[in-house]
Formats: structure tokens, C-alpha cells, sequence
């Protein structure tokens, strides 16, 4: 539902999954065997609560949703100490448990083929830490392919580093701690929530509020339609390219920083675009703006996970993913008004002003980071008591820069070239965003052209959309509803319904917008309202194929969940910043009708993508080296 561990772009929490029950025994090994299981080879892991008490809270039971790798407990020794703790993993396609991503998880900079996965940033415990091969929390190896069938770096496969690391204390929270961001109050939480919300829905306005007077711009320039669209074009690229740089950042020094500095510039370029001399002022602008206004979409789905349970997101969940949708289509809206009655100009100080509002109020939003706010509590723990074991996973298994470099840079478009399912996913996602940006210049079209209607009236047919999108709210928290009912049986399958039910809406609209528009209904009367109603089903598709398709990817590739988002993304933005270069121009050549028709044909055939993947997904994941097994 946020972009990332921290997520990359607005990509909306997912809600985790029941633990696993004794059922899960059910399920067949498919893992290499390491040097410790040698006697386990073949058995699954079903999590039993182990004899030390003080890893065994509410707060550690119900943390344990968070992650589901599933452990075997061993036999105690004499001193009541379980045994070296045997790992697998199991396939995904029988009862046994997955590792469900945490989104606070600092995935990009944890070196995690040596450190693996730990529940220390979701736990409670009464002493406050625990230890590195603690079988419920601490860590375990990644589950996929890649690495059991090919080899890992895992540290408790390691007799030599293991040694050194054997006495490290993975600090966590305490139990009922006030400063867990999840303790918070239920008033302060929906305020960082709503001010995350009104960042995205700000920032995402900024891309679309220049279509209200594109014609002024033009003429003021002396250039065409086609060159004022880069203004929408180049912002979206910078939505793109910004997440790569801002979502490493943010798990090395905390979300709160990056609320502040990044914003920060976003407002000040708005300047130049408002007081621009040349159209080359103008378009360098807009794309900076882009790339430094990209950062609360990176951080408000991270920050909305840091601060809600999955027991209680599915409200959060639900306005979360409606944000991102909202701010494109508002931004019309009123851009058209804006240009009608104050000028071209006062788009862009409109922008910044309500840029800064937003600005000042997420000021208020404390660090939610759980790494970054542990790693200071170690820091301050090995200051007080002399006693260096205290640490962070991200602190002692950290990327060296040239890793983080390829897992930002080069490993999204490598999955992009070997992973079916991401590429698909990414390419469906990409249409359905390129397609609101398509209307953005459709409407003019039909709307301006057709019906004569001026910028400001034109701006009110997107009014349906929010109908649409408000359907979805509706509809988002049953899915999270249905999705966690299905307990310890759950696959990542189990998250393509949003897109069984919402994709076949995305090409009826289109073909209502295209074949009930000029010349084939005559404008004239009560006419506007068939293509102005194809808003409705499209807002509510988009926001149901975008929600569960990135939920799909985060769950089906629990350990490389950031790689994946940054590849979606780029490609994403890739759709939404070309559609404006040519939409105009093809509802002028060849009509409403057949350029709705050839768009509504290529969203028929991406709806077919997850009645595939419902059917032939898990064996697909089997084969795949990176994806959930």
C-alpha cells in the first residue's frame, strides 16, 4: 500500500499473516541441507513457543504474524536450552508458512545472504534483546532458490563467523514500550497517517495541476502542445528515478530527515517554473521537482507499516491506496480554474504554496523507522554498560556501498529481464497508470475540442473518477479481510483477487469514454454524460489492480521486496511519462472511438495477467530463482 522495507513509491502496506499452526507439518522440504540439520533434512518448521519465557510475550505472539519463516523447535538440552536450530524452507504451494515481508525491514542495506531475516525490529521482549540464534525471532536464512539450491553466506552455517558472533545481542523492543511507534496512541497515528496521506495526494497533484492551461504555456513559449506536455512527462520521470536514491537513504538515516530536506527543495524549484524565462528553465525545474518531490511517496507506505499492526491497517490500508490517485486527478480539477481566473503562473505558486502547508505538517511526524530508532537504543545501550554486544542486525551485517549500488541500480532491471512475474505485474501496473495520465490529455480532447467546453469546465469530468476511487475504499478492506481469514493456507495468490474483480473494469471504460463520445453521440444536451461517467469504473479499477498487484509483488518476492518495487516503478513512471506524448495526437488521427478501442484492447489482454498467474503462479514461483518457494 508504499514503494520498501523502506518501499519505493506509494506502495501501500500489506497486511501479514497468521502464525502458523501445527498443520503447517503437513508441508515437504525443499532445501538444501546445512552442517546443523543433518538429522532435520526434509522436515518443515513448524514455530513452537520455545521454554525461554522471555521471548515469549503477547507482544512477541502477536509480532510473529510479521514474519513466516517457520522454525523447528528443537529438543532442550539440560540446561533447557534448545539445540543448534535447524532451517528449510518449504514450497510455497502446500500449507507451510512464508516469510511475509516486513516493511520496516531495511532490505537494501542489510546484507541479508549473510545475516538472513530477523524479527528484531517487531519483537517486545522483557529484557530487551535477543540473541542471534533465537529460534522464534532471530535470524534465518532468505527463502528463495537463489540461495538454498545455489549456496548462501548465512552466519549460523558458518562455524568460523558464527564463533564471532555468537555473544551479539539483537536489541528489540520492551515490552509495551512507549517508544515503539506501534504503541503510540490510536490520535497520534491517524495524524502521521493523514499527514502521509496529504503528502502523497500534494505531491502527486504537482503532476497533473500544469494541464489546466496548457494553451496559455504554449503560446507564452511559443511552442507546441506536444513540447508543454514534458512538463507532466519529466515530473513523472522524476517520481521514477527519485525513489532509487531516496529509499537506501532512508533506511541508512531514518525517515525523518527525509520528510524534511527533500520537500524542502521540491518547494523552492517550484519557483523557477512559476517565474521561467525559457521553456528550458521551465522543463529542468518541473524534473527536479520530480526527483525531490518523490520522497513522500517513497516514505508515507514505509512510515504507515512502522506505525500500524497488520491486525489494524485495513482502514489505513484502504485511504493509503486511494492517495496516490487522488492528487493526479484533483490536480485538473482546479488547475483548470487556476488558469482561467489567475493565470498560467499561479499554477505553479499554487503548487508551492500547498506544497509548503503539506511541508510544515509533516515536520511534526517523529523518526517511525524501528531499525533506525534501535540502532540509536544499542548505541546508547553500549555507551551506558560497557558492553559492545549490543547491536542491530543492519549494524553488523551492513552492505559496503558498492552492494547497495547494485541492489538500487542494477538488480531491479535484472529481475525485470528474468522474472515473468515481475515483469508482467510491472507491465500491467504501468498501463493502468499510464492510462490516468492518458486521460489527462483525452478529455481536453473530447471534452475542449468536441464539446467546446473551456479548461475550468472541462477539469470538473474528472469528478467520476473520485466516485470510482471511493467504490474502491469500500472494497480494499474486504480483500485485507478475506486475504488474512485464510490464515495459515495463504499464498501469494491469494492476492490477485483485487485484480480478478477490478481489471475488466479498466477496458469498459474505455470503450464507454471512446464510443459515447463525438461524433458517434452528438454533443449536445445531457450527451457529456456517457463519456464523463466512464470515470466511475475506471477510478475503481485502477485502484483495485494498482492495490493488489503491488501487494502480489511484495509477497511474492518477501526477500527482495525492494528490488522489485524499484523495478515496478521505474517501469511505472516509464508508461505514465510517455502516454502524454502522443494521446492528443492519436484521439485527433484516428477518433475517440477506435484510439479508446486500441486502448481498451491493450487493458483486455493485461487483464488476462493474473487469471494466469491464479492458475499457474505457484509454479511459476517454483522455477524462479528469487521469488517466495
Amino acid at each position: 500500500m508504499s514503494s520498501s522495507s523502506t518501499v519505493v513509491d506509494t506502495d501501500p502496506p500489506v497486511a501479514e499473516t497468521p502464525a502458523a499452526s501445527p498443520r503447517a507439518k503437513r508441508a515437504i522440504s525443499i532445501s538444501a541441507p546445512h552442517y546443523h540439520d543433518h538429522n532435520r533434512i526434509g522436515q518443515p518448521l513448524g514455530r513452537v513457543p520455545t521454554g525461554r519465557s522471555g521471548h515469549q510475550s503477547g507482544s512477541v505472539t502477536e509480532h510473529q504474524h510479521q514474519h513466516d519463516h517457520d522454525h523447528e523447535h528443537n529438543n532442550q538440552d539440560e540446561h533447557g536450552q534448545g539445540e543448534p536450530l535447524g532451517r528449510s524452507v518449504t514450497s510455497g504451494t502446500t500449507a507451510s508458512r512464508r516469510h511475509v515481508p516486513d516493511l520496516a525491514f531495511p532490505y537494501i542495506t542489510t546484507d541479508i545472504s549473510r545475516g538472513g531475516i530477523t524479527d528484531e525490529y517487531r519483537t517486545e521482549t522483557r529484557q530487551g534483546y535477543i540473541s542471534m540464534d533465537d529460534p522464534d525471532n532471530g535470524l534465518r536464512p532468505v527463502q528463495s532458490r537463489l540461495s538454498t539450491l545455489h549456496g548462501d553466506r548465512f552466519v549460523l552455517h558458518n562455524d568460523k563467523e558464527k564463533g564471532g558472533l555468537g555473544n551479539k545481542k539483537l536489541v528489540t523492543w520492551l515490552e509495551k514500550d512507549p517508544e515503539n511507534p506501534r504503541n503510540w496512541t490510536k490520535f497520534r497515528r491517524w495524524v502521521i497517517t493523514a499527514i502521509a496521506s496529504c503528502a502523497v495526494i500534494q505531491v502527486a497533484l504537482s503532476s497533473a495541476i500544469v494541464t489546466g492551461d496548457f494553451k496559455d504555456q504554449a503560446e507564452y513559449f511559443g511552442v507546441s502542445t506536444e513540447v508543454i506536455s514534458l512538463t507532466v512527462s519529466l515530473t513523472v520521470c522524476g517520481f521514477g528515478t527519485g525513489p532509487l536514491l531516496w529509499s537506501p537513504l532512508s533506511e541508512l538515516l531514518g525517515r525523518r530527515l527525509l520528510w524534511a530536506i527533500p520537500t524542502f527543495v521540491y518547494i523552492i524549484f517550484n519557483i523557477p517554473c512559476a517565474l521561467a524565462p525559457n521553456i528550458g528553465c521551465l522543463l529542468a525545474s518541473r524534473f527536479i521537482c520530480g526527483f525531490f518531490g518523490s520522497a513522500p511517496l517513497t516514505l508515507a507506505g514505509g512510515t504507515i507499516a512502522d506505525i500500524w499492526g497488520p491486525e489494524e491497517r485495513g482502514f489505513a490500508i484502504a485511504i493509503f491506496a486511494a492517495a496516490p490517485y487522488t492528487g493526479p486527478v484533483i490536480g485538473p480539477l482546479i488547475g483548470g480554474f487556476i488558469g482561467k481566473y489567475a493565470g498560467w503562473r499561479w499554477l505553479y505558486w499554487v503548487n508551492m504554496i500547498s506544497a509548503a502547508v503539506v511541508w510544515i505538517a509533516s515536520l511534526a511526524i517523529p523518526e517511525t523507522f524501528a531499525p533506525a530508532l534501535l540502532k540509536r537504543r544499542a548505541k546508547q545501550l553500549r555507551q551506558d554498560s560497557g558492553d559492545d554486544s549490543y547491536v542491530t542486525e543492519q549494524e553488523i551485517f551492513r552492505k559496503p556501498l558498492n552492494e547497495i549500488v547494485l541492489e538500487t541500480l542494477i538488480r531491479p532491471f535484472e529481475m525485470l529481464v528474468t522474472e515473468p512475474i515481475l515483469l508482467l505485474m510491472s507491465l500491467y501496473i504501468s498501463l493502468v497508470y499510464g492510462l490516468l495520465y492518458a486521460f489527462f490529455f483525452a478529455f481536453p480532447v473530447v471534452f475542449g475540442e468536441d464539446y467546446g467546453w473551456d479548461d475550468a469546465k472541462t477539469g470538473l469530468t474528472f469528478i467520476p473518477v473520485f466516485f470510482g476511487v471511493g467504490l474502491a475504499l469500500f472494497v480494499t478492506p474486504w480483500l485485507e479481510k478475506t486475504y488474512t481469514a485464510k490464515g495459515e493456507n495463504v499464498t501469494p495468490e491469494d492476492r490477485l483477487p483485487g485484480m480478478l474483480i477490478g481489471g475488466p473494469f479498466v477496458p469498459i471504460s474505455l470503450f464507454i469514454f471512446g464510443w459515447t463520445a463525438p461524433p458517434y453521440v452528438a454533443p449536445g444536451g445531457g450527451s457529456w454524460v456517457g463519456p464523463c461517467s466512464a470515470g466511475i469504473p475506471f477510478g475503481f479499477g485502477m485502484v483495485l489492480v494498482y492495490f493488489s498487484a503491488n501487494a502480489y509483488l511484495i509477497e511474492a518476492f518477501p526477500d527482495y521486496v525492494a528490488s522489485a518495487l524499484a523495478a515496478k516503478t521505474v517501469v511505472r513512471s516509464a508508461a505514465g511519462a510517455a502516454m502524454p506524448l502522443f494521446i492528443s495526437i492519436m484521439f485527433r488521427k484516428i477518433g475517440n472511438g477506435p484510439a479508446a478501442s486500441i486502448l481498451g484492447a491493450a487493458a483486455i489482454i493485461m487483464a488476462i495477467i493474473p487469471f494466469a498467474f491464479a492458475k499457474y503462479g505457484a509454479g511459476i514461483r517454483a522455477r524462479s530463482k528469487r521469488a517466495a518457494i
